[in-house]
């Protein structure tokens, strides 16, 4: 793996590395401009499915951070790139919101309810009894179980919500079939960001605050890791795990070139 001063195009997540319950980490709206004054190709990773591209633009613009669409890719984006290479034109039954559904219809899938190849599950605030056990029905009658990400919580201004992963456990242990999860820590995530800027892993590096699902999924890509204080990882945090990020920053305002020791 490449030394920081190698490193030539850059992935980030995006909660607890650039924003903070909607607020700009200190140092993150510098670090993007430094980027694009430089040229330097860099993609925003989120295992948020919920929202499109232009959404997360939107939010973030009004956080503070200036990152257009077209630099940001979501697990939902993933999941559809994935399954477009699985089954040109498929069918799909998407239990989710704008986000992945935006994306499975992009990508040329059909979406029913009547035996379709893929059940795909992404995030959402809606779930319904009903929507999942038709997944559950659909995957028992042989339907291919996929989900956008395995986080089984998500966080707010009130404490812990179920996300994606809480719902695939459910559909889990009704059908007794595992999900294929697409996005972190799948590396085939960090893998199909690098294709959409054209990057390698050998100059690549990956930014986040999780041990558990960036820095692991950035090390078996190949990348440089770098793993932020800013968001959920302490140092006991990081002493669970038997590897290592690259760097160990306190955020991200310590890659700024001024900053930068290399």
């Amino acid at each position: 793996m490449a030394s920081r001063s190698e490193i030539e195009c850059w992935l980030t997540d995006m909660d607890g590395v650039l924003v903070h319950e909607n607020r700009a980490i200190p140092g993150a709206p510098e670090l993007l401009a430094q980027w694009r004054r430089n040229d330097t190709p860099f993609l925003v990773l989120t295992n948020n499915s919920i929202f499109t591209p232009r959404d997360l633009s939107a939010r973030l613009l009004a956080s503070g951070i200036e990152v257009p669409e077209d630099r940001i890719w979501t697990s939902a984006l993933a999941t559809a790139t994935f399954l477009e290479t699985q089954s040109p034109g498929g069918t799909a039954y998407v239990v989710g919101e704008a986000g992945i559904l935006t994306a499975m219809h992009e990508a040329g899938f059909i979406m029913t309810e009547s035996d379709p190849e893929y059940v795909v599950i992404g995030e959402t605030r809606n779930y319904s009894f009903e929507a999942i056990t038709k997944a559950i029905r659909l995957i028992g009658r042989g339907a291919r179980f996929i989900s956008t990400n395995p986080d089984a919580t998500g966080p707010s201004a009130e404490g812990p919500l179920p996300a994606t992963g809480a719902i695939n456990a459910l559909i889990t242990k009704a059908t007794g079939k595992e999900p294929y999860v697409v996005g972190k820590p799948n590396p085939m995530m960090f893998r199909s960001a690098l294709n959409r800027i054209g990057a390698h892993s050998e100059n690549t590096g990956m930014i986040g605050d999780r041990m558990d699902t960036d820095i692991v999924a950035g090390i078996e890509a190949g990348l440089h890791t770098v793993l932020v204080m800013s968001g959920i990882s302490d140092q006991n945090e990081i002493d669970r795990y038997p590897f290592r990020p690259s760097e160990t920053l306190s955020s991200v305002a310590d890659l700024l070139e001024d900053r930068d020791d290399g």
